[in-house]
């Protein structure tokens, strides 16, 4: 889509192609309120490595924080962006929230805040309420009804043990144009592959996308440790990665090996991607914000609670995995 930025009001053509994404912390002081200038900081340094943001996702805690704090952070993305001139760069705003109404409500939000795509999680309060046609119908009333392109996002984990299927995910992609993708945070390779099938071949040429911002269905892998398979023998489009608040630049480089295939390569840093990724998901979103804190100067790494901080002696262990530091080495040599 076209829009203007804040600094010189050209228009701008952002539009969703392959990479890799990080899901950005929200950064908070020792009272909880947002810290915006932290999260402006943060944005612009992994843009500047070649991570793009989903802002208000899993790692951004977004089922903490209230309407008007989403909506504050997705300006707040973009102003940063702009601000560095990083005008072209995609922003993709988590709007999933409990009810298709406040989820609708959430994406028309982002959208005049100046995201570019919003990724939604299945409601999961209800689970076992949300039979497949259940879930069909909240994904294509959220995608009908909202004013930028919607990306499904599959999280078992962070859905009440929702794990939509491939025929469901096709089903769903199908009927709804305006749906983009889907981020794929439940590990499944065999269920990325049957997707891509599905949407990366001449038999999806029937089922054109709405909008121009994403031309094409896009399918994200969720975790680092797998980005060259996804890449090179998959058909994905890249990754949305926890990992990539940290490597960014590794982590793009790794994707810019994967797809143009150099496989000698890109199998170092995946080892090392690899490695790295099981080490930090032990940490959760904690482990993360404490790093950052260590090894960027970032003022804060307090967690919104019930989250508690993170223990500085697990840290350490951190700290000792030799290939969480030699892909540290990588990244602060590219």
């Amino acid at each position: 889509m076209s829009s203007t930025n804040g600094v010189n009001g050209h228009s701008h053509k952002r539009v969703l192609r392959p990479g890799v994404w990080a899901p950005i912390p929200t950064f908070f002081d020792d009272n909880e309120d947002l810290d915006l200038a932290t999260f402006s900081k943060h944005v612009v340094r992994l843009a500047q490595g070649g991570m793009q943001p989903v802002v208000c996702g899993s790692m951004g805690e977004a089922h903490h924080l209230s309407h008007d704090e989403r909506v504050k952070l997705f300006v707040e993305a973009r102003k940063a962006l702009d601000g560095a001139g990083l005008h072209d760069t995609v922003i993709i705003a988590g709007t999933g929230a409990g009810s298709t109404r406040e989820t609708i409500a959430l994406c028309k939000s982002a959208g005049e805040a100046g995201a570019d795509v919003a990724i939604v999680i299945a409601p999961g309060y209800f689970a076992g309420q949300l039979p497949g046609p259940a879930l069909k119908q909240f994904f294509v009333d959220v995608a009908n009804a909202s004013p930028i392109p919607v990306m499904m996002y599959n999280f078992p984990g962070a859905s009440g043990g929702i794990d939509l299927d491939s025929d469901l995910v096709t089903e769903i992609a199908r009927e709804a144009p305006n749906i983009c993708g889907i981020k794929l945070t439940c590990g499944a390779v065999g269920k990325l592959t049957r997707i891509t099938a599905n949407t990366a071949t001449s038999k999806f040429a029937d089922y054109p996308r709405k909008s121009s911002t994403a031309p094409d269905f896009v399918t994200l892998g969720g975790f680092a440790d797998f980005l060259l398979p996804t890449v090179l023998a998959s058909r994905a489009h890249g990754a949305i990665m926890g990992l990539g608040n940290v490597y960014p630049k590794a982590l793009a480089r790794l994707f810019e090996l994967a797809s143009k295939g150099e496989l000698e390569k890109a199998l170092v840093l995946q080892d090392l991607a690899s490695a790295t990724d099981a080490a930090f998901v032990k940490t959760g979103i904690a482990g993360t914000k404490w790093f950052l804190q260590k090894y960027h100067g970032y003022p804060t790494c307090r967690m919104r609670r019930p989250l508690l901080e993170f223990d500085p002696v697990k840290g350490a262990e951190l700290e000792k995995n030799p290939d969480v530091m030699k892909f540290l080495e990588i990244e602060n040599s590219l």
